[in-house]
């Protein structure tokens, strides 16, 4: 009787541990700390999983789900951009050797993203709508060139010719 006690108490036990794990990896994150991390223009738990086909980096989703709001229809996921600003400080790129890259080697493929040099501001991707207006800001100083390659192609508008 002991032992199936025992064994009962365990099985309970591994329960409550794992819906407490499931519970923290869907917690929320305040704006600010999403905005900390570079998430403030994905708000979209589908774009986090689209997301996550592209980053293997399960951190980096974990705090993209976090940070996102479902989905209430399937056409939301297909937001896109007409353009974007890459604003950075000159004197930090120093420290966004990832940044500096997509600068110098990709940024020609993207003829609706502009860079600015903004004194002391960390790199960010600022979207814009199709009036050039600003929508929506993202925090990308903890990406990859390729992360910053394949949110572009999946959300700024190939730019048209004239």
């Amino acid at each position: 009787m002991s032992a199936a006690r025992g064994y009962g108490l365990v099985v309970l036990a591994l329960a409550i541990v794992a819906s407490a794990s499931l519970a923290s990896s869907r917690e929320k994150l305040s704006a600010r700390q999403c905005e900390d991390l570079g998430f403030s223009g994905l708000a979209l738990c589908s774009d986090c999983n689209a997301f996550a086909e592209y980053v293997k980096d399960q951190e980096l989703v974990s705090d993209c789900l976090k940070c996102c709001t479902e989905d209430s229809d399937d056409e939301t996921s297909k937001i896109t951009y007409s353009g974007a600003l890459l604003e950075v400080c000159m004197r930090k790129l120093v420290f966004y050797p990832e940044i500096v890259g997509f600068i110098e080697e990709e940024k020609d493929k993207f003829p609706s993203v502009k860079v600015q040099y903004v004194f002391n501001s960390p790199p960010k991707l600022i979207m814009l709508d199709e009036d050039g207006q600003f929508k929506d800001t993202i925090r990308i100083d903890n990406w990859k060139r390729e992360h910053v390659l394949q949110f572009l192609r999946e959300k700024v508008k190939p730019a048209s010719p004239k």
